[in-house]
Parts: structure tokens; C-alpha cells; sequence
């Protein structure tokens, strides 16, 4: 297939393009329009939804991965609104103009988050949950929505709800392994709260199959199939780096150093279940968490 990718240079994205590629696809990242770098690769507007495709023969499908980092600055009024804007208004634009083409893509896999859940304690949930409350569910609700035209077109759109995702190459993982490293880590706030994790490779691996799997539509759950509680997670951590875990990061600390941010990306609890995937025969390559980490890690 011939495949392209926004956000093709970002965390999933750099991870991404090579095992297509190694599958024998062909995989064109998308650049914003006016952005520097590789000049070959065609433009996308992310204001217009506009792809450049006078460089290109029809594709067969489109990974839409682009969007601000959520968790990389401390969310003010206009952060949160970049954030927003940077998923919802992209989508529905890209959305639109798919609809009104001629030969559009067979199928559109959009990135989205388990945020959606908001925190629910420690109740199991698929995909057929409703909706929770707070910043982030409003923003994937949105982000989810905003691919309808495409839909409504006849185009295959599956919109991956991405949990934690592990990799010492970025997010929450690498953020941890510092201060793990070094002996200071600990749980955070009760600790008691769910994180439903993923590692790199099985994201990575859940967006081919995706792409591949006719079967898959609408929100699917990439996640692991064992989430666990953030104490179970830093315990986990701090015995595959041999260190211990005995330095505790309070909520009300949380709260003081990131804000909002805090109670949705690290306090909040989402107890995940991949319904969809394993119901597709989708086998993980890391479905519990100390070999995912021991891979990672290279422990």
C-alpha cells in the first residue's frame, strides 16, 4: 500500500515509517506546508485539511498522527487551546476534503487517546464506555468527531485510542527514568489510580493491523491487555533498574508543579481493556509489563 503520515518525524511517527516499510509499503511523510526539510515530500495544510497531490498517484490509506505534544508544557488557557486546535480543527479539515475526492483512501487510522475514558477508579472499560468528564475527554471527543465526513464518505476511519505509551525514547517512560535511575522514584499521589500502558513496538504494531484488519472501525483501545496501578507500575520499574521506590510524589505536589495537568495525565484513573484488538486476533508483542520494560530497557 502506499501510506502517508502526518506527524511522520514525531514520537509514533519516526517509529512508524520503518516498519512500513519493512512490511513493503510505501510510506510518505507529510509535511506542513512551508516547513523546512525534506523538500520531496508533499505538503499538508493543516488549516485547509489540503494535501499537495500533484506529486502524488492516489494512496491507498492515511495515517494521521499530527498534534501538539499534550504533556510537554504546562497547560495555561492557550496551551490547552493549541492542544485542541492542534487535533480537532486538522482532522475535520483533512476530513472534509477526503470526502469530496474522487478516489479517496480505503481507510484513514487517526490517533486518539484513551483520555476519552476521563477518570473512572478502578471500572473496567472497552470501547462501547461512554465518554468521561475534564479537558482531556471534551478534546478526544472532539478529535473523534471531527473525522464524521470521512465516515459518512464510505472511508474506513479507526481512531486508535493510545494509552501511556512506553519508550525511553519519549513520554512518561523517559520522563521516569531519571530520578528512577537515581533511586528517587516512587508512586504518585495514592498510587492506586490505573495506567493503562502500551509499549512503542505494540503501537506501532496496532496501527498495521489496523490498517490491514477490515474488520476494525470506529474507536479501538491500544492498549495492553494488563493494565496496572501506578504503585504496581513504579514497583515494576524500580525492580527491572534494580533501585528502589521509596520516594513518593504527592498529589498536592503533582498539582503544585504541573497544575490541571496533573490530575488528568498522572492522578486520573483509566482501567483500559483492548476489546477490539483481541477480539481481531491481534497478538501484542508485549502484553505484560516486565518484559515490556525488560525489552525496553534492555534488561
Amino acid at each position: 500500500m502506499k501510506i502517508l503520515v502526518t506527524g511522520s518525524t514525531g514520537f509514533i511517527g519516526s517509529a512508524l515509517a520503518p516498519s512500513l516499510l519493512e512490511g513493503g509499503h510505501t510510506a510518505i511523510g507529510l509535511r506542513r506546508a512551508g516547513q523546512s526539510g525534506d523538500l520531496s515530500a508533499p505538503n499538508w495544510n493543516p488549516a485547509t485539511g489540503g494535501i499537495d497531490s500533484t506529486s502524488l498517484d492516489r494512496a491507498d490509506a492515511i495515517v494521521h498522527l499530527a498534534g501538539e505534544n499534550i504533556g510537554a508544557k504546562r497547560w495555561t488557557a492557550a496551551r490547552k487551546k493549541m492542544i485542541y486546535d492542534s487535533r480537532v480543527e486538522p482532522t475535520r479539515a483533512m476530513c472534509g476534503a477526503l470526502a469530496k475526492m474522487d478516489n479517496p483512501p480505503g481507510v484513514l487510522v487517526v490517533a486518539s487517546a484513551i483520555g476519552y475514558y476521563g477518570d473512572r477508579g478502578d471500572e473496567w472499560l472497552d470501547e462501547s464506555a461512554a465518554a468521561g468528564t475534564g479537558f482531556l475527554a471534551e478534546v478526544v471527543k472532539a478529535w473523534e468527531i471531527a473525522a464524521d465526513p470521512a465516515r459518512e464518505a464510505g472511508i474506513r476511519v479507526v481512531n486508535l485510542r493510545f494509552g501511556v505509551i512506553l519508550s525511553p525514547q519519549g513520554g512518561a517512560l523517559q520522563r521516569m527514568l531519571l530520578p528512577f535511575k537515581m533511586g528517587v522514584g516512587g508512586t504518585i499521589g495514592s498510587g492506586k489510580q490505573y495506567w493503562s500502558w502500551v509499549t512503542l513496538d505494540d503501537v506501532v504494531g496496532a496501527i498495521g493491523h489496523a490498517l490491514a484488519n477490515h474488520s476494525l472501525t470506529g474507536p479501538v483501545n491500544a492498549v495492553a491487555p494488563d493494565p496496572v496501578t501506578n504503585r504496581e507500575f513504579t514497583r515494576m520499574l524500580a525492580h527491572v533498574l534494580s533501585r528502589p521506590a521509596i520516594f513518593p510524589l504527592p498529589a498536592f505536589m503533582a498539582r503544585l508543579i504541573l497544575g490541571e495537568m496533573a490530575n488528568e495525565l498522572l492522578l486520573s484513573s483509566a482501567r483500559v481493556r483492548p476489546a477490539k484488538l483481541v477480539a481481531s486476533s491481534y497478538q501484542f508483542r508485549y502484553p505484560e509489563l516486565e518484559t515490556g520494560l525488560r525489552h525496553l530497557l534492555g534488561r
